[in-house]
């Protein structure tokens, strides 16, 4: 039975970042799945007046559904320390590290994982970014440093198109960051607690897997387990659970890896609030080792906790 039956939980969620659309639809998935588990839920649309929301309908504990920034940076995370809420996921400081992808490549690195060669440049020198500037040359993958789900995100390969990519992941927060490109199997790793659930291989029909992929039912296909080598999965999960702990993770976590052609998982990110819809992936794996939809959330429920 879960600790907070019986409690009044708020589901915070939609938020004011570029991800809101698939916040509200998380936010919506886990709300029912947590009513269905007997739970008393107001599901809350954060905004700038959120605060005196939380105060006003007496919550006693957040379950956090909300994506990109303010809500996966450690802004929601410090308001709900400040308000003595006790809340789901990581808290601030592993909120803000996991985000930021300049800090999380060093840490991930001084944990001992494969991290690709990669360099950032300050936003306004994006248009003046050229392949000279990079030591591994192109192609590449130009993303944004402080955004998820693959916003921002492109592949360039010829000198012609640097500038524009860097241009676009200059309209988000952070540096621009600017990785060697390497064509390998991307795995995702679930963790929960500390201990990886398992992983699934994605392979969208798009050239990588990026915002539409990830949230347009179709256009991906998935593979429970990943199709590569049980050792190199092993290698990842444990990779996983390395850089969750590293980076004093919480709850639920989604690792992201590219598995390169020599069995090498090379770690992109670690999501610490990964999505919770119909097409997402943690529920994918939880559901393949026979954890239902609604006693996922419950357990990440049951996790709640002031961090601070």
């Amino acid at each position: 039975m879960s600790i907070w039956l019986g409690k009044k939980v708020a589901v915070l969620h939609g938020g004011r970042s570029s991800e809101r659309e698939i916040s509200l639809k998380t936010g919506a998935a886990c709300a029912e799945a947590l009513r269905s588990k007997g739970h008393a839920v107001e599901l809350v649309d954060v905004d700038l007046d959120v605060a005196a929301r939380l105060r006003s309908l007496a919550v006693d504990v957040c379950f956090v559904a909300l994506h990109g920034r303010w809500g996966e940076d450690g802004c929601i995370q410090g308001l709900l320390e400040s308000m003595g809420i006790p809340y789901t996921g990581s808290g601030v400081a592993a909120s803000a590290l996991g985000m930021d992808k300049t800090v999380s490549k060093r840490l991930f690195a001084a944990l001992g994982l494969a991290v690709i060669d990669w360099r950032a440049f300050p936003r306004e020198q994006a248009g003046a970014i050229r392949a000279a500037d990079l030591p591994f040359g192109l192609p590449a993958v130009v993303k944004p440093a402080g955004e998820g789900s693959s916003v921002g995100v492109s592949i360039v390969r010829e000198e012609a198109a640097l500038a524009a990519a860097c241009e676009e992941a200059a309209r988000f927060k952070g540096d621009v960051v600017v990785e060697r490109y390497v064509k390998g199997v991307e795995v995702n790793v679930a963790v929960l607690d500390g201990k990886a659930l398992g992983a699934v291989e994605v392979a969208p029909e798009r050239e990588f897997y990026d915002y539409a992929a990830k949230y347009t039912a179709g256009t991906t296909r998935y593979h429970l387990p990943p199709r590569i080598p049980e050792a190199q999965i092993r290698a990842a999960s444990e990779a996983a659970e390395r850089a969750h702990c590293g980076l004093g993770c919480s709850g639920v976590t989604r690792v992201d890896f590219i598995v390169g052609p020599d069995g090498t998982p090379f770690i992109l990110e670690v999501n610490t609030l990964p999505g919770m819809t119909g097409t997402s992936l943690v529920p994918k794996i939880a559901a393949s080792i026979a954890i239902p939809f609604a006693d996922l959330c419950d357990r990440i429920l049951d996790g709640a906790a002031l961090k601070a």
